[in-house]
């Protein structure tokens, strides 16, 4: 069994995998990482190995403070003013890469900008600072499979791939961070994820959700991901004959994101759900309208996405 419980010996354990080009998974707020050295080209050449990624689909970096960050990043007063207010946090910024930046070129995938995060998990963070480099830590999952939200998803998606998962329960937020380009004048939201857009621009003002051009400047950004093995239908007000239904509000349903339409709820429910709908045999997973605003923005773009 690789999942192991947190302690100061597994702790020990990671860092030694850690610097031998190893992978980890770990426990963020959003969803489980897959962990390697951002600094060494050959573990972050094994990430997207391990998840079957593309190596144009960057990856986000991890650091365990806006300090650590900054040593690899050009950070500007818009930075500066998020990450005070929602770091640690689910919010990731794209921002230009120093020149003299050690993280690898892979892990950006040859651009001049870096996705970086602090997460907010203190398993993550605990792991960030003993092991004192950033980590490039993608899904803990095969590409364009379900995100997972506990130990046992990663262990069902990679299997023996991955020596360690640590086990840190249940996220806390169920979706991935918020991504925002901060790399030129116009900041423009990427991904929408953990944290509202609304949030955002009441730090910096105004922002754009792009991401549709075309161009991969970040990870989440494909059309294709996140998906189960079945079809999945959204906005749907009544599920067809050998359809699982996903409800939210008060509703008849399978399985129900929130009875309470509290977004906050259907989004850390919504990858363990979807992943409990899926089974063969099952027509469709049909899913009830959710609105389209604060955490509604990402669960419809997650969403959106698995009905690719």
């Amino acid at each position: 069994m690789n999942i192991q419980a947190f302690s100061p010996e597994v702790l020990e354990q990671a860092c030694h995998l850690l610097v031998a080009g190893d992978v980890v998974a770990i426990p963020t707020e959003t969803v489980y990482g897959l962990a390697a050295d951002a600094t060494n080209d050959q573990a972050v050449a094994k990430i997207y190995a391990v998840k079957q990624r593309p190596e144009f689909n960057p990856l986000i970096i991890h650091c365990h403070s806006a300090q650590q960050a900054k040593q690899y990043v050009n950070f500007d007063e818009r930075a500066e003013k998020l990450a005070d207010r929602f770091w640690p946090g689910p919010v990731t910024f794209v921002l230009k890469r120093n020149k003299d930046s050690e993280i690898s070129l892979l892990a950006s995938s040859g651009l001049d900008t870096l996705a970086v995060r602090i997460p907010a998990h203190p398993m993550a963070q605990a792991l960030i600072k003993a092991y004192s480099k950033p980590l490039a830590a993608p899904s803990a999952n095969l590409s364009q499979t379900i995100s997972p939200t506990s130990a046992l998803d990663v262990q069902a998606s990679l299997g023996t791939k991955v020596p360690l998962i640590i086990d840190g329960g249940n996220t806390q937020v169920g979706v991935e961070s918020t991504i925002i380009d901060l790399s030129d004048n116009i900041p423009v939201i990427l991904r929408p994820g953990g944290l509202s857009i609304e949030r955002i621009q009441d730090v910096i003002g105004p922002v754009i959700l792009g991401g549709h051009d075309g161009a991969i400047k970040a990870p989440g950004m494909m059309d294709r991901h996140y998906a189960p093995s079945v079809k999945v239908r959204l906005n749907v007000a009544a599920p067809l004959s050998g359809e699982k239904y996903l409800g939210f509000g008060q509703m008849e349903c399978d399985l129900n994101l929130s009875e309470s339409a509290n977004l906050e709820e259907a989004a850390a429910n919504l990858f363990r759900m979807i992943r409990e709908l899926d089974h063969p045999g099952v027509l469709a997973i049909a899913v009830a309208p959710i609105p389209n605003h604060g955490l509604g923005l990402a669960i419809n773009d997650r969403l959106r996405r698995a009905a690719s």
